[in-house]
């Protein structure tokens, strides 16, 4: 691929499928993000949401698989879009979309500070739960967000076989800790009917129409769903990265569709006095919707605390993404001071000064919680328009080489350099041939699109300073600047993937 190896490849299959299931937690996203999805679609409106979101982030991922089996390395997604650009574009043009593998920076950054923003407010909403005099402050979140991204540095810090060995028990707690939730909440709560569940839409943002009220309220699944290309940026520490990549991607996006569908469900017959839970002191309606249904808080506190957990083992993935992802973008001289954040050290072969830097971020973007959690909330929301306009690039990239028959079959016995800067491109092991692959790429990007699209809605049409969404001034603003520092300095400097090994 053109590329030396300086990571060592500690991850195997089962460890690579624990990381990558825990860093989407869908069915935990769901209970933690149930009130964005509720008060916009309603019961019904959650359901049909998820389901389409499900299908649309399994065709998105089948793509990006495709892509991950052809090229085994952390930049694939800014790779795709050089290798892949235009013949009758400029040559220029490969370059400039730099920006996109910035889109993939910020949304990374982003996704990894709103984890640990969860986590800190969750920690918050338990204290509230079992301590009725405690007053939640903002500044409390931003200690405990801070607590949180400590110990994601620290585990990611010392490398070597811990972080796969911890992957592969969070993924036995994942799926341990959906049943320690849904057997209680199922059987001490009154249930709903189905006609409510399955029928029953509701419009609390005030929008226009239902099916635009609808797609707002999407949105809480689509971050549910959020990371799912975690393995991708992980695959030069991957044994058969070629093969256990897309099939730990895959089998991620099946077993969490069905543990947060099934959680939905259960959620939406089990919700009792719903107005009560809108207005919980712990500013987290589920907490309230377990206690109205066991009756007890030490209980309540245990089924919220196994969420909690597995958000602290989600950050500490997150960081390592997001940390590694930063690293190949400065190895290729794309940011400003690549050479000290593209250094690896020690024995375990860890990319430090990137891990640093990407905790000190998230650390950074904390503060903006004491002034205002609603600025924060529309900072993080990033994650999504960053993610999937990355996404949508090499997307549509893909089906334009996939249409004109530019790629080649994989078993054509060719021994040279493929899928690197200047060389042919071949299909990996993992691909969806004929025309099921032309629709699945090209329905991905109708979904992409509806998503990034509905990412910049506020959560109601009356619109205030608090309640707008100002996340798209954050993405064109990361576009600008970096085409800014594309002119400035980086097209002295910078040509897409350096090829190091011939």
């Amino acid at each position: 691929m053109g590329k030396r190896p300086v990571l060592k490849r500690n991850f195997g299959l089962w460890s690579i499928l624990g990381f990558s299931c825990t860093i989407l937690i869908t069915w935990e996203g769901i209970v933690v993000l149930f009130l964005q999805a509720y008060e916009n679609g309603g019961p019904a409106g959650a359901v049909y949401g998820f389901i389409f979101v499900w299908i649309g982030v399994a065709s998105t991922f089948a793509v990006l698989s495709e892509l991950a089996s052809m090229y085994q390395s952390l930049e694939f997604n800014w790779f795709k879009t050089k290798a892949k650009r235009s013949p009758g574009l400029p040559p220029q043009a490969g370059n400039i979309t730099g920006a996109q593998c910035w889109l993939t920076v910020i949304g990374w950054q982003a996704t990894f500070a709103t984890s640990c923003y969860l986590v800190g407010t969750l920690i918050q909403g338990l204290i509230a739960l079992t301590h009725s005099n405690y007053q939640p402050q903002n500044w409390h979140g931003t200690l405990l967000f801070w607590a949180v991204a400590v110990f994601s540095l620290a585990i990611n810090l010392v490398g070597g076989n811990l972080l796969p060995r911890l992957e592969v028990f969070i993924l036995v707690l994942h799926i341990l800790g959906f049943f320690a939730i849904l057997i209680p909440l199922v059987t001490t709560a009154d249930h709903g009917s189905g006609n409510e569940v399955f029928t029953e839409f509701l419009n609390l943002g005030g929008f226009p129409s239902q099916g635009l009220s609808f797609f707002v309220g999407m949105v809480g699944c689509i971050f549910a769903f959020a990371g799912g290309d975690a393995a991708v940026h992980m695959s030069e520490e991957i044994k058969n990265a070629s093969t256990a990549v897309p099939a730990s991607i895959m089998l991620s996006v099946l077993i969490n569709g069905f543990l947060g569908f099934g959680m939905l469900i259960a959620m939406l017959f089990c919700l009792g006095d719903i107005e009560a839970a809108l207005k919980s002191p712990t500013g987290y309606p589920f907490m309230s919707i377990f206690l109205q249904a066991t009756g007890s808080v030490a209980g309540t506190a245990i089924m919220g605390s196994i969420i909690t957990t597995m958000g602290i083992s989600t950050s500490v993935g997150m960081l390592a993404t997001t940390s590694r992802q930063f690293w190949s973008f400065a190895r290729d001289r794309g940011i400003p001071g690549w050479r000290v954040w593209s250094q690896v050290h020690g024995k375990n072969a860890v990319p430090v000064y990137s891990i640093l830097l990407s905790a000190c971020v998230a650390c950074l973007l904390a503060l903006i919680n004491i002034g205002s959690s609603v600025a924060f909330n529309d900072l993080v929301a990033m994650s999504i328009s960053g993610l999937y306009l990355s996404y949508m690039t090499v997307a549509g990239l893909l089906l334009y080489r996939r249409c004109t028959g530019q790629i080649s079959s994989s078993d054509d016995g060719d021994v040279e350099m493929v899928n690197t800067a200047g060389a042919k491109l071949v299909w990996g092991p993992f691909h969806i041939a004929g025309v099921w692959g032309v629709l699945v790429n090209t329905f991905a990007l109708i979904y992409m699109s509806i998503a990034i699209f509905f990412s910049f809605w506020p959560p109601s049409w009356m619109v205030t300073v608090d309640s707008m969404n100002f996340s798209v001034v954050g993405t064109v603003g990361v576009v600008l600047l970096s085409l800014i520092y594309y002119v400035a300095r980086a097209r002295h400097i910078y040509d897409g993937p350096r090829v190091e090994i011939q």
